[in-house]
Order: structure tokens, then C-alpha cells, then sequence
């Protein structure tokens, strides 16, 4: 696994050139990205301009949000479909073949087995086409109770719920696994031992706020890993290790005092936090994140 710069869970707005050279500044060896952006990109400078500027950055890339809006309406689904298949070829051509969304915890119009269903039907299509580019999905399951009980109707929101979706909808498809949602989910870091290693497709690492318990925390009120110690992340990390986890490791924070540093300065925190917590677990920096 390697540490990998996700620049918009830090609330930061840059241009590609920019995000490659602040990961590599700080020393991330992977950069989660936009994948729409990368292809206007490599319009205009071609997939060997790409692949240059990030060996030479010594930066590969991790994973990427799944541009296609399937929880909308069916135009906007449809939409997405019929570009997927460039997307997905041009992710796995400059060597990311991890694709990722979320599952929300509930839903106000669709009770649970009416909402698996619409799940199912978006999320089939978009799954064949990223497996016939090479490409695997992972579902991110969002634990927090304080957002799931705001929705009418109750859904999937803890690492088994969403592991057992993730197996309806094939091989091709495993989990994001954030270490918040986990905690927030009552889910102990030891349950990460007994994933498979491919089960795992993107990983988030981030603390709790102190004085709230699980129930209490709140979705968008995080810390950088280790700034608290309310959560075990050198004990996930260590878990990621055990099962041979060969992806990124992005760090999600979404911290009030963070966003109020300059853009940089966030970055190198960041780092900082997770390169502390990574040889906390008994890790090597270089050996574990070199390209």
C-alpha cells in the first residue's frame, strides 16, 4: 500500500500539474484524481505527456471518483454509461484501476429492499463496463448514526451490509473502506484481518473528534489521523498490512482548523499525520510506497 494525496477531502482546489507536484513535494507516492479532468488532459498532451510528468514525479495514480451521477435521474445515469467506457480504458491505460462511490446510509423515498433494488439495477451496468476495461469499484459504506437517522428510510451503512452488496454485484466489486465509518459503524479494526486482499479498493484514514462517542460523531467533523487518538489507525493500518492491501491510502479529514491553513500547509500536515502513523505500525515509508 503507499500513501496517496486525495487533494479535495483536504478542501483543496487545484489543477492537476499542481496536485502531482504538491504529492510530490510531500512525499505521497499516489494521487487519487479526477478522471474527467485527466482526460481533457490527455486530449491535449496525449497519454505518454501523462505517463511522463508522473514518472517523473515518482507519483502513480490511486483511485477515482466515479464520475457517473447513478443516483440521479435516468438521464443523467444513461449520460455517465455512454462515456464509462473511455473513462475507465483511459484510468487503466495510465495505471488506476480503481474506481469509487458511495452508498448512502438511507433514503427518503425508497424503503430498504425498494432502494437495494434501484442499487442494483444503476450499479450493474457501470460494474460490466468498469470489469471489461480491467477496472474494479468499491463501495464506500458511510457509518455515522447522526446522518443516517435524518433520512425516512434506513439503509446499508456498516462493512458487512456493504460487503454483501458488494458481493451481489460480482468479483470486480469491493469496498472503500474509511477508517471513520468503521468506528462510527462499531466495526473493530481487527474485522479488516478477515477481508481478502482484493476485497479492499481505496482505504481513508482520518480520527474522531474527542469527547462524543461513536453515535455522536458527526459525517463532516473529522481530524487528521493521530491528531486525537480517539480511533486505531496504526491498529488498520497493521490490518492493511496482514491482508496484503496493495492500494492507496488517502487521508480524509474534513477539519475546521485544517481548511483554515493555506492549501499547502494542509498538504504537508497531512502527510506528516499519516507518515507518523505508518511508522507507528511498524511500516516502512519508502519500502511499502515506492512506484
Amino acid at each position: 500500500m503507499y500513501p496517496s494525496l486525495n487533494i479535495g477531502a483536504l478542501d483543496i482546489q487545484v489543477d492537476f500539474d499542481r496536485a502531482v507536484e504538491l504529492a510530490r513535494t510531500h512525499g505521497f507516492r499516489g494521487l487519487d484524481f479526477s478522471v474527467v479532468q485527466v482526460a481533457e488532459l490527455a486530449a491535449q498532451r496525449g497519454l505518454e505527456g501523462i505517463r511522463g510528468q508522473l514518472a517523473r514525479a515518482q507519483v502513480r495514480l490511486g483511485a477515482w471518483g466515479l464520475p457517473v451521477h447513478w443516483r440521479g435521474s435516468e438521464e443523467e445515469w444513461r449520460k455517465g454509461l455512454a462515456r464509462l467506457p473511455e473513462w475507465a480504458a483511459l484510468a487503466v491505460a495510465l495505471g488506476s484501476d480503481r474506481a469509487v462511490t458511495g452508498i448512502m446510509p438511507g433514503d427518503n423515498e425508497r424503503p430498504p429492499e425498494a432502494n437495494r433494488a434501484f442499487h442494483r439495477e444503476r450499479l450493474e451496468p457501470i460494474v460490466q463496463i468498469l470489469a471489461e476495461a480491467g477496472c474494479r469499484l468499491g463501495l464506500e459504506f458511510i457509518g455515522p448514526r447522526t446522518l443516517r437517522t435524518t433520512f425516512r428510510y434506513p439503509f446499508l451503512h456498516t462493512l458487512e451490509e456493504v460487503r454483501e452488496l458488494a458481493r451481489e454485484l460480482g468479483p470486480s466489486v469491493g469496498l472503500l473502506v474509511d477508517l471513520f465509518h468503521l468506528y462510527t459503524g462499531h466495526t473493530p479494526v481487527d474485522r479488516v484481518r478477515a477481508l481478502g486482499r482484493r476485497e479492499v479498493v481505496a482505504v481513508h484514514v482520518n480520527d474522531a473528534l474527542p469527547g462524543r462517542s461513536p453515535d455522536e460523531q458527526m459525517d463532516l467533523e473529522r481530524a487528521l489521523p493521530g491528531e486525537h487518538g480517539v480511533m486505531d489507525v496504526v491498529g488498520f493500518l497493521q490490518a492493511l498490512a496482514h491482508i496484503g492491501y496493495d492500494g492507496p491510502v488517502a487521508v480524509e479529514p474534513f477539519s475546521a482548523r485544517l481548511a483554515a491553513l493555506p492549501p499547502e500547509a494542509r498538504v504537508a500536515e497531512a502527510a506528516s499525520a499519516l507518515r507518523r502513523c505508518w511508522e507507528a505500525a511498524g511500516l516502512s515509508w519508502l519500502e511499502t510506497t515506492r512506484p
